[in-house]
């Protein structure tokens, strides 16, 4: 069974609706590559009763979320669902302001440069641009990467306030208990890479064929941070290369991107 995360925090808020919580955990199980997903998954996903499961993907259904194939006997997300996201996505002016700049990132660096902001544990792509060259990572808007050992997330660790910074961790460690040591080694590393130069990094910690360098973007007006990174396969992208060239233009790129955002603000 995947065990699902940890939310205790929710589940003590006297004002939280439980059965609201509930669907919206049924629609979190849809992940990149689940076009169908039957009651029995989502109950595995989700840790609730199938019961429980079969009354709310009827509810969800009802309301647009969820369509029901008759062919599989599974779910799968409906448009509404796409409309939410849709929302989200085009009221993001960094998107309309970062592209072009990513855009020409991308193909100096033959590499693939995104946007990610927090979902949890793991980071969810709300933007992507790879050159033509780019083989080694094919991620895409909506994909997911973890905080733990990403160049993204651990630029994201490096710019929370330190109570955020630990809360996190702490939730880290407690899915990843075998793999803490490494994982808080790379991110104490991480840590002083981005005191020192303002960019931390992920040389295969992730995955081994895959280097990258990530910075954050604070904005201005308190809402959430934005991650900016650049990826590619290990044997174009050298440490030194991301130190010495693209990671500056990197940070580059985040200032002209904020001062734009400050600017229409």
């Amino acid at each position: 069974m995947m065990a699902p995360e940890d939310n205790s925090e929710t589940r003590n808020d006297r004002q939280s609706v439980r059965a609201l919580e509930r669907g919206l955990e049924v629609l979190r199980c849809f992940k990149p590559g689940d076009r169908f997903l039957g009651n029995q998954e989502i109950a595995t996903r989700t840790g609730l009763p199938k019961p429980t499961v079969s009354r709310l993907t009827h509810t969800l259904t009802r309301l647009g979320y969820l369509a029901y194939s008759e062919k599989f006997g599974k779910y799968h997300l409906d448009s509404a669902v796409l409309a939410l996201g849709y929302s989200f996505l085009v009221n993001l002016d960094v998107r309309r302001i970062a592209r072009p700049l990513m855009q020409d990132l991308a193909e100096y660096a033959q590499a693939s440069v995104a946007i990610g902001v927090q979902d949890r544990l793991n980071m969810l792509y709300i933007e992507a641009y790879r050159s033509s060259a780019t083989v080694t990572l094919t991620l895409d808007v909506g994909s997911q990467i973890p905080i733990a050992t990403t160049s993204m997330g651990r630029a994201l660790l490096c710019a929370l306030a330190e109570t955020e910074r630990e809360t996190l961790l702490s939730q880290v460690r407690q899915r990843n208990e075998a793999d803490w040591p490494r994982i808080r080694a790379g991110i104490d590393q991480a840590m002083k890479d981005y005191a020192e130069q303002g960019f931390c990094f992920s040389l295969g910690d992730w995955k081994r064929d895959v280097h990258a360098v990530a910075a954050p973007l604070i904005p201005s007006d308190g809402s959430r941070i934005l991650i900016f990174s650049c990826a590619g396969a290990a044997f174009q992208l050298r440490r030194h290369m991301l130190e010495d060239d693209i990671g500056p233009r990197l940070l580059n790129l985040i200032t002209n991107v904020k001062d734009t955002l400050d600017r229409h603000s």
